[in-house]
């Protein structure tokens, strides 16, 4: 069964899309299409932007999403998902890569996404962190132990772990993930604690903006971040993808139970290949690939 997989924050690179937009007449179009509904434009960032113009969320996110999705409109009848999941930007890609959603609605709140985001980061200082080599009960007794704000914010795969929270919050528990033998401990580049508690102001304005779009009954199951199970109920999935806000990334259980659902081709569609990767540690005789035109 063909699985299609689309990437969140921090794929992104200068000059991404380009090549889509200049062999495509289709992918001009869609390209075109975000420019006008973002109010500004978001291909000059993506084409010839700097690494500094490509970190702030409130382009990361949309020129990912973008990326993403116009890659996935020009495969045409090639795209045949049995079933799709995004890591955490990344499911509203999927949701409209199997049609749940329209590409301007799913831009929209991408959009929206992101400018809440943001708007949360700057109350508090946060920030998150790539726990590697522990066990992620450990890790989770380790941030459940300090009273600062920390927890388990990505589950990437076995062993690998990303704990988000408040400065001091996430300074702690990388000390004490160190006394417990861990790998390594790496502060990431992020301006905020995504898929933390922090994010309660982001959550309560995107469920806001959820709740006035039309969600469709989708073309194939979405497994999505917030319990790694497979979902078709397009009210399950609203609930889910408002809850992903402030609830960690369970990418290790989405690669599971795809796999144990018979899926055994796993395409990663957008930039980066962080995700083939990740299936490869889970199960190194699934076949990966980065989609291409």
């Amino acid at each position: 069964m063909n699985a299609y997989v689309f990437p969140g924050q921090g794929a992104q690179y200068v000059g991404m899309g380009k090549d889509l937009y200049e062999k495509s007449a289709k992918a001009q179009e869609l390209f075109n299409k975000a420019n006008s509904i973002l109010k500004f434009s978001i291909t000059d960032l993506m084409f010839n932007g700097t690494e500094d113009d490509l970190k702030q969320t409130s382009v990361t996110q949309p020129a990912i999403f973008i990326h993403s999705v116009v890659l996935a409109n020009v495969l045409g009848e090639s795209f045949k998902p049995d079933m799709v999941a995004g890591h955490s930007l990344g499911e509203f890609s999927a949701l409209v890569a199997n049609k749940t959603l329209s590409f301007e609605d799913g831009l929209r709140l991408v959009a929206k996404r992101a400018d809440a985001m943001q708007k949360a980061c700057e109350i508090e200082e946060s920030t998150m962190a790539a726990i590697i080599g522990l066990d992620d009960e450990i890790v989770e007794q380790i941030c459940n132990s300090i009273s600062e704000v920390v927890v388990a914010a990505n589950y990437n795969s076995p062993g690998q772990l990303v704990i988000s929270g408040s400065l001091e919050g996430i300074k702690l528990a990388i000390e004490k993930c160190k006394e417990a033998g861990t790998k390594r401990a790496l502060p990431l580049k992020v301006g905020g604690a995504f898929h933390s508690p922090l994010m309660e102001p982001a959550r309560v304005e995107l469920a806001e903006a959820i709740n006035t779009v039309k969600f469709n009954k989708g073309i194939c199951p979405i497994y999505q971040n917030v319990t790694g199970q497979s979902v078709n109920d397009t009210e399950i999935i609203k609930k889910n993808l408002i809850a992903q806000l402030t609830s960690p990334v369970r990418w290790t259980k989405i690669m599971q139970n795809m796999i144990a659902d018979g899926a055994n081709n796993i395409t990663e569609v957008g930039p980066g290949k962080v995700l083939q990767g990740l299936f490869k540690k889970v199960d190194r005789k699934i076949q990966t690939q980065s989609a291409e035109i």
